[in-house]
C-alpha cells in the first residue's frame, strides 16, 4: 500500500470516524468497534490491511518470564468478553488484558454507566464488571486456542470479585476464577481496586488482601501440578487513591504472598478542577475516572513503589498514557511496561504503532538498546 494511501486511511479516521463514534453512546460505540475488529480478524485481506496500517515493529521486552513485542499493552475494560484478541496484535500492540472478569457472570451496574469529557480527554466509567463469568470466559478461551486464533504475544486475565460474593468469600471466588482460566492466559491481574463494585477496595487493606493473594497462589499450585508447566505470574492492581502508607502495606503483603509484580494504577474517585461545563456534567457522574487527568498522579504511584522496592519489583504502568512521552516518563520512573484504555477512545488505532515509533527513538536518543536499560532512568540520575 502506498504512502499517500495510508496517509488517506488515517485521514478518514480522523475526520469521519472519530466524530461519528464521539457522537454515539459511549457503550454502544465501544462494543461496536471491537465486533468491527473482531470481524476484520477472520478475513486474511483485512488482517493484513490492519497491520500495514497500525503495527510496527517495536523495541521488545522480556519480563515476567515472557517475551512483550513491545511494552504498549490494552488495559482491562476495553475487551472484557475476549471477542478481539487477533485484532489487538494487528493493531501494534505488545499485550492485552481480558475483564475484568468474576467467578459468575453478571450484567454489571444500569445503563449508562460510561461517559467522555472530550476537553479533559477523560473517561468516567461504572461498568461494575459486567462480564460472561469465569466458566463462560473459559470456554472462550478454549474455543480460541483450538480455532488457533491466539495472538502472538501474552495475553493477561483481570480478575474481579462477583457482586454476590461476600468480601469474607472473596479468596474463594478469585482463587476460582484464576483456576479455571490457568491453561489458556498467560499472566493474572488481581483487581481488588475498581470503585464500581460495592466496597471491593476493602480488598486492599493488609488481611483482606493476604487472604485473596493466598488463596490465588494456593489456586496456582494446584493447577500448575494439574496442568503442568511453570508458575504464571500474578499482579495485583491498586488504585491511585491511597495514602503512601496504605500502598507500602499492599506492595509488603503482595511480595510476601509472591507477586510477581504491581499494577499502577487503576481508575480515581477523584476529579480535576474545570472550567468546560460538559466535563463538569460528566465529573459529577459517579464511577471511576481514567485518561488525562490521571496521568501524573498515577507516576507519582508508580515512582514511590519503585523507589520502596529499590526497582527490583516490576511495575506495569497505567494512566492517561497518551503518547511516547507520557510511555517514557512512566517507564524511566519504574515501570517496565505500560498499558492504555482512554487513549485509544480519543486518538484511535494508531495510538499503539505512534507509541512504539516514539519508544524506539527515545532509546536511540539516549543510547540505549532496550526497554530494560531505561526503566528507572530518572531514579538512578536524581
Amino acid at each position: 500500500m502506498t504512502p499517500s494511501r495510508l496517509q488517506s486511511m488515517g485521514i478518514f479516521w480522523s475526520l469521519i470516524a472519530r466524530p461519528l463514534i464521539a457522537v454515539q453512546d459511549s457503550e454502544k460505540a465501544h462494543a461496536r468497534t471491537l465486533k468491527a475488529m473482531a470481524l476484520s480478524d477472520w478475513f486474511l485481506p483485512s488482517k493484513v490491511l490492519t497491520k500495514i496500517l497500525y503495527s510496527r515493529k517495536g523495541a521488545p521486552v522480556e519480563e515476567f518470564g515472557l517475551t512483550f513485542p513491545n511494552p504498549v499493552g490494552v488495559a482491562a475494560g476495553m475487551d472484557k468478553y475476549a471477542e478481539a484478541v487477533r485484532g489487538w496484535e494487528s493493531l501494534g500492540f505488545g499485550f492485552m488484558e481480558i475483564g475484568g472478569i468474576t467467578e459468575h457472570a453478571q450484567d454489571g451496574n444500569p445503563k449508562p454507566r460510561m461517559f467522555r469529557a472530550g476537553s479533559e480527554k477523560a473517561l468516567v466509567n461504572r461498568m461494575g464488571f459486567n462480564n460472561p463469568g469465569s466458566i463462560a470466559m473459559t470456554k472462550r478461551l478454549k474455543y480460541l486456542h483450538d480455532k488457533k486464533r491466539w495472538p502472538n504475544m501474552p495475553v493477561v486475565a483481570n480478575i474481579g470479585k462477583s457482586k454476590i460474593t461476600p468480601l469474607e468469600e472473596a479468596g474463594a471466588d478469585y482463587a476460582t476464577t484464576l483456576s479455571r482460566l490457568w491453561p489458556y492466559v498467560d499472566m493474572f491481574i488481581i483487581n481488588v481496586s475498581s470503585p464500581n463494585t460495592p466496597n471491593l477496595r476493602e480488598l486492599q487493606h493488609d488481611e483482606a488482601l493476604k487472604g485473596v493473594l493466598n488463596s490465588c497462589m494456593k489456586a496456582q499450585t494446584e493447577a500448575r501440578e494439574e496442568y503442568g508447566g511453570k508458575d504464571k505470574a500474578v499482579l495485583v492492581k491498586i488504585a491511585p487513591d491511597l495514602e503512601d502508607h496504605e500502598i507500602l502495606a499492599i506492595v509488603n503483603t503482595a511480595r510476601k504472598a509472591g507477586c510477581a509484580g504491581i499494577v499502577a494504577t487503576n481508575t480515581t474517585i477523584s476529579r480535576p478542577n474545570t472550567t468546560d461545563s460538559k466535563s463538569q456534567k460528566i465529573f459529577a457522574e459517579t464511577g471511576g475516572l481514567s485518561g488525562q487527568p490521571l496521568k501524573q498522579r498515577s507516576t507519582e504511584v508508580i515512582r514511590f513503589i519503585a523507589d520502596a522496592t529499590d526497582g527490583e519489583w516490576p511495575i506495569i504502568g497505567v494512566g492517561g498514557v497518551a503518547n511516547a512521552d507520557d510511555a517514557w516518563e512512566k517507564i524511566i520512573n519504574g515501570a517496565s511496561l505500560i498499558q492504555l484504555y482512554s487513549a485509544m477512545v480519543f486518538i484511535g488505532p494508531s495510538i499503539a504503532k505512534k507509541i512504539n515509533k516514539g519508544l524506539v527513538a527515545k532509546l536511540k536518543e539516549h543510547g540505549l538498546s532496550d526497554i530494560k536499560q531505561a526503566v528507572g532512568l530518572a531514579r538512578k540520575s536524581a
